[in-house]
């Protein structure tokens, strides 16, 4: 681990920290928290199960000519949907301008480098917002991230505006000569009555090994409403922490779609605060893998206020040697009174060798809510796969069958119709069923 350290703190003393103010205090405190703590091992409680210092004990590197990445090769893994979309291209974590595409007018959306919007306009949404996921992850892993916040970029959705185009946003790493290491920085904010759609894509070029970190934080203002879909389909070679934290500040609502198909090490932290009265969050997942890899939900909700509502349902297909982990968090403050919190994980087991481990939590401080959680992992149901294969359905269809039924109560949750359509088509595929 030391190696890291080295790499990291040689990358920060050629470019130095850059920015004022609050984006200079938030990378310095993060050099010196992972300076401090390292990368955690599964001693540190909230990675007992997910050995992220194994993925990152190896040669990584800052030092890739990003240039070397062309429109060609972003055109090899556009998403449907693209051309009525904002494009938004990072390479090896930084926002390169020159291959994204922004259709959008200056008057809907606002782009700007963190290091710009700290001294602008912007500044007050910086201050109060930046780096408040740090709060809720007090480890190395979302320290190092801090350390490279002055190389973030600031996204604003202004006033009254629903953004037309939904945000396409694909964070590439080049891995074509060098194991690579990335830090994606991005903080959101959605204006009082703006609504906005994001999609997020993560891809490796090359065969060497990648690694991203990647922190998003999205402010809603009231009256806002956002859609956030993620999609995880990389090789086994390609592993990565994201932490997407989103604060609530007035009644706004917020849906989140997160859907893992492939990938060597993955863990996905998602966390909802629910600063003001009355808001809604919906928070839905479905990892479906197989081969080694491994998949690590942690999810937090924070009702801070009364009369909110959250959902949660998190699905797992597990097949071969894929291993998973669900550590799902609802707090409910002392004056959240009324209150309705659900949660729910269910998994099924296609082998021996594969398996999950689960533990939904509650911690309720206020005495009128409604709130649940549960979890459950099994096989498949033996009396459903007799029903059908007693009606002329062969064994490998009847599976798919049940297994599609399973997934496709996550899938409808997508409502960009091409984003899901692409995600049914995917899972269709792996499950060998005909949609």
């Amino acid at each position: 681990m030391s190696e890291l350290k080295e790499l990291i703190q040689d990358k920060i003393s050629k470019e130095s920290f850059s920015g004022n103010g609050s984006l200079k205090a938030l990378s310095q405190k993060g050099l010196e928290l992972f300076n401090e703590q390292g990368i955690p091992t599964v001693k540190h409680e909230e990675w007992k199960y997910t050995r992220i210092s194994v993925v990152l004990n190896k040669d990584f590197s800052y030092a890739v000519d990003a240039t070397a990445v062309t429109a060609k090769d972003v055109d090899a893994f556009r998403l449907p949907g693209h051309e009525a979309a904002n494009e938004l291209v990072f390479v090896n974590g930084i926002y390169h301008a020159e291959l994204s595409n922004i259709r959008s007018s200056a008057d809907e959306l606002v782009i700007l480098p963190l290091s710009e919007a700290v001294k602008g306009e912007y500044k007050a949404i910086v201050d109060a917002n930046l780096g408040h996921s740090a709060g809720y992850h007090n480890d190395g892993v979302n320290a190092l991230n801090n350390a490279f916040a002055y190389q973030g970029l600031f996204i604003s959705v202004k006033k009254n505006k629903s953004v037309e185009h939904p945000l396409y946003c694909y964070y590439i790493n080049d891995a074509r000569t060098v194991n690579v290491l990335s830090q994606p920085r991005t903080l959101i904010h959605v204006a009082v009555n703006a609504e906005v759609k994001l999609v997020e894509e993560e891809v490796t070029i090359g065969t060497s090994d990648s690694f991203i970190n990647k922190v998003s934080e999205i402010v809603v203002e009231e009256n806002a409403q956002v859609h956030i879909y993620k999609i995880q389909n990389e090789d086994s070679h390609s592993s990565c922490v994201k932490t997407t934290h989103v604060r609530q500040l007035g009644v706004s609502k917020v849906n989140s779609v997160t859907i893992t198909l492939n990938g060597g090490t993955i863990r996905n932290n998602l966390n909802f605060i629910l600063e003001a009265p009355g808001c809604e969050s919906n928070m839905y997942g479905l990892y479906c893998v197989k081969g080694n890899t491994h998949i690590d939900n942690h999810t937090i909700v924070d009702n801070q206020q009364p009369h909110s509502l959250s959902n949660e349902l998190y699905k797992g297909i597990m097949d071969e040697n894929a291993t998973g982990v669900f550590n799902g968090k609802i707090f409910v403050r002392q004056d959240a009174q009324k209150t309705n919190a659900y949660q729910s994980n269910k998994n099924v087991l296609l082998s021996d060798t594969a398996s999950v481990n689960t533990k939904p939590q509650l911690e309720i401080f206020a005495d009128d809510v409604k709130c649940s959680h549960g979890c459950t992992i099994g096989r498949l149901d033996d009396e459903a796969l007799f029903y059908l294969q007693a009606r002329g359905i062969g064994e490998k269809a009847a599976k798919a069958l049940l297994l599609h039924a399973f997934a496709i109560e996550i899938l409808e949750k997508i409502e960009l119709e091409p984003i899901r359509q692409y995600v049914d088509q995917i899972i269709s595929e792996r499950l060998d069923f005909e949609i």
